[in-house]
């Protein structure tokens, strides 16, 4: 069922991972269908909906020029785009980093756009930031206690939970996360934002600096929290990998929405795969 698109502006130059390959892997869909079209029944309502965002970093700064999200439960959507189109302020507003000067956003149907962002944590929304995302000279415990401190009385019980769901992280417990890999510590850092148990997870380019191993492994660990039925919405660099293992994405520019629409759709568009998958014309045929 098609989705209705918002007018797109030109599409403006900026892609990554030049040369890179698609896997052959398939997402599982979402267990809710996406937002239906209109003069339809609609279909139930997303988990979030961030409506006609205006926000930035200063009076009179727009970064986010009326940019709408929406995420369905378990479900993973991709934010890519260019340098500069708003997909980290997008992210930092939702957590309640920045506040809207116009727009919405609801969680399961309740507004929270004029929340501090420790009562949003609180509702379920987890924020992993690209950067000083870990606490480099605590422990690897002593940052999921870090992790949990917003709900102090089940912080041990989640430490436990975290160590079975990643052993890589009970094997090192004792370490100084500092001396952790890259992946390692992106893995940490995720592991900390599901101390709250959230039921929508959102992260700032997981796999920036990382390796192709580092991040393929870190892209699987994304899927299985997905699978868990915890939302994602990413913003990533890979954008090839990013819509691999995505449900649906959305593209910024210029801090509007471009395209958006099903992640396998918007990947085997032509002009998608040109200007930000960096695929050539001899590749896509």
């Amino acid at each position: 069922m098609r989705r209705r698109q918002l007018p797109p502006p030109p599409l403006e130059g900026g892609g990554w991972a030049e040369g890179a390959t698609e896997g052959s892997r398939q997402p599982t869909p979402p267990p809710n269908p996406l937002p239906q079209g209109e003069g339809e029944k609609p279909g139930p309502t997303p988990l979030l909906a961030a409506r006609d965002i205006v926000a930035g970093y200063g009076r009179g700064d727009e970064i986010l020029k009326g940019v709408s999200l929406s995420v369905n439960e378990a479900e993973i959507v991709a934010i890519i785009g260019p340098n500069g189109a708003g997909k980290s302020t997008l992210l930092k507003t939702i957590a309640g980093l920045l506040h809207p000067s116009r727009g919405t956003i609801h969680l399961r149907n309740a507004p929270i756009h004029a929340l501090p962002a420790r009562d949003i944590a609180r509702r379920g929304v987890a924020f992993v930031p690209q950067e000083a995302n870990v606490f480099p000279t605590l422990s690897v415990r002593e940052n999921l206690e870090m992790g949990g401190y917003i709900d102090p009385a089940h912080t041990a019980s989640r430490i436990d939970a975290a160590f079975a769901r990643f052993p890589m992280l009970a094997e090192n417990r004792h370490r100084a996360a500092r001396t952790l890999s890259g992946g390692q510590r992106q893995v940490l850092a995720m592991a900390m934002a599901l101390m709250v148990q959230p039921v929508l997870l959102l992260l700032d380019e997981p796999s920036a600096g990382l390796s192709p191993l580092a991040a393929e492994q870190l892209f699987a660990t994304i899927r299985e929290i997905s699978r868990e039925g915890i939302a994602i919405a990413m913003v990533e660099q890979n954008a090839v990998e990013a819509l691999q293992i995505a449900h649906r994405a959305t593209i910024l520019v210029d801090g509007r929405n471009n395209r958006e629409g099903a992640a396998a759709t918007l990947r085997a568009d032509p002009e998608i795969r040109r200007i930000f998958l960096g695929a050539h014309p001899a590749e896509q045929q």
